[in-house]
């Protein structure tokens, strides 16, 4: 057996701080080269004009520190945790609530997060609690992924328990049918992601875990690599367009993730994200 590590707690708290700020303030490179190839592919002027917006807003956000949608997020973590490794001065769970607490305070980000979500949904003012998803993994480190997502695009997700005779077509089916019917309220150009396998739950996850891919990166399985392909083109078909506007950029991404799952069960998710597709990740 290795011997364990430790990080302090602290340190947790100030890496988590600076995520979900930097999150809200720089639109990642894929998110931007995507936007530039869309830019240049897109035949509707209000299209290449609503794509040209979307650039300079961002690159007025990184500039002046400032979010790149009002909508700053609910705060979403992905986290690999090494079974050699420990927390010292707290519990690992509650220096993300911390750091999401801090972030969202100094960084002046729009706090979104109501208590209860149906009888009295009082706000929390400071953006927590957020949803953490845990994976514990071989080793003694630690990656904390943060994937702020806006009201409006989680909005338009779905789960539908398909019949495994539907197949890959079905499933098909039901993407560009969750985008077409999405239409404008997701703030296009999205990126989807689509989550095939497991149970109700898990396929949910795989959606939106999907969607801290980078943006054109293909699933390493090529048969899914082509899935991804045909679905991204058929959804800009659809004309939607940037914003809903109509154009040929409705989508600049799909990313597809599977998971085994029962005889009698294909599950299938869809998660959308609009053109603020954001997702910073740091290693400690």
């Amino acid at each position: 057996m290795g011997s364990v590590r430790e990080v302090e707690y602290s340190q947790v708290v100030q890496t988590v701080s600076e995520l979900c700020m930097t999150a809200n303030y720089d639109l990642g490179a894929d998110v931007v080269e995507a936007l530039k190839n869309a830019h240049a592919a897109e035949e509707s002027p209000t299209g290449k004009s609503i794509i040209e917006q979307i650039l300079e807003n961002a690159a007025i956000a990184q500039e002046e520190r400032i979010p790149i949608c009002q909508d700053t997020g609910f705060a979403v973590f992905f986290v690999e945790l090494g079974e050699d490794l420990r927390i010292s001065g707290g519990h690992l769970s509650e220096a993300i609530k911390e750091g999401v607490k801090k972030g969202y305070t100094e960084g002046y980000l729009r706090k979104s997060i109501v208590d209860d979500p149906v009888l009295d949904r009082k706000n929390t003012g400071d953006n927590t609690p957020p949803i953490v998803h845990y994976e514990l993994v071989p080793g003694d480190g630690l990656t904390i992924t943060c994937a702020p997502k806006g009201g409006g695009s989680e909005n338009m997700s779905e789960v539908r328990m398909m019949k495994p005779a539907d197949g890959i077509e079905g499933i098909k089916e039901f993407v560009v049918e969750r985008v077409r019917k999405s239409g404008g309220n997701p703030c296009p150009p999205v990126v989807v992601g689509v989550g095939i396998g497991g149970t109700f739950e898990k396929c949910a996850f795989l959606a939106k875990k999907a969607l801290i891919r980078p943006v054109g990166q293909s699933n390493p399985d090529r048969r899914f690599a082509e899935v991804e392909r045909e679905l991204l083109k058929r959804i800009n078909d659809l004309g939607i367009g940037p914003m809903g506007l109509g154009g040929r950029t409705t989508a600049l991404g799909v990313a597809i993730e599977t998971h085994p799952c029962h005889i009698a069960s294909m599950p299938a998710a869809v998660n959308l994200n609009c053109h603020a597709t954001r997702h910073k990740r740091a290693s400690l």
